[in-house]
């Protein structure tokens, strides 16, 4: 399964959580927690829905109308509502917990994050220091290609690599002050980190200072 199908899993199976939802509405909330630049189709949220049903991770309700006990003359069926199962909890439970390489990374990380709210206080740590890892190491991979091709770059491709840039840097202070405030609400001293684990990033500095003295 790839990162954006994995993605694609966990906004559903979150947003049904609390309660079952029909497939367009689902569709406009999915694609409103993943952001317009990564809209969804129902012919791409259908094949993705029928999959988790056959996995036992949702449920289809067939819609039921006590008004009249005819069939609709038109043949069509009515919107179906999914809902989520035993199996399907355990199932975001599981990707919610994990807390590699692959929840800090574009695809991942905004889904992760809109569910914070039901994951433990460890698992969110681990998962914004393993996010401003990978920005500060993507922070100076850009300064250094930019200090080298800058003499070479138009002003208006000097703008957008500047704008780039600072967009990187708002992000990396907002995670600096979303690990700081963790710290406090947990009681963890500042500076004091979870213990990496394989394949996760060491801890940031102390103080979570930010790069070139922020």
């Amino acid at each position: 399964m790839g990162k954006r199908a994995e993605a694609l899993e966990l906004a559903v199976l979150g947003l049904l959580h609390d309660a079952p939802l029909h497939g367009y509405e689902l569709r406009k909330r999915v694609n409103s927690l993943l952001g317009w630049g990564r809209a969804f189709s129902y012919g791409t949220l259908y094949p993705t829905l029928k999959a988790m049903v056959r996995h036992n991770y949702l449920a289809e309700d067939e819609p039921v109308d006590t008004l009249s006990p005819v069939p609709h003359r038109s043949g069509r069926r009515g919107r179906i509502a999914y809902r989520l199962t035993p199996e399907g909890k355990e199932r975001f439970a599981e990707l919610l917990s994990q807390t590699g390489p692959s929840a800090w990374d574009d695809e991942h990380f905004g889904v992760h994050f809109a569910f914070f709210g039901r994951a433990d206080a460890d698992t969110r740590m681990r998962i914004l220091i393993g996010r401003r890892s990978r920005l500060q190491e993507k922070l100076d991979q850009f300064r250094s290609a930019l200090s080298r091709t800058r003499e070479r770059l138009d002003a208006y491709t000097l703008e957008l690599q500047r704008h780039g840039l600072e967009s990187v840097e708002r992000e990396v202070k907002w995670l600096d002050d979303l690990i700081s405030a963790e710290q406090r609400s947990i009681g963890r001293p500042q500076g004091a980190m979870p213990t990496p684990g394989a394949g996760e990033p060491p801890a940031p500095p102390t103080g979570i200072e930010g790069e070139n003295g922020r």
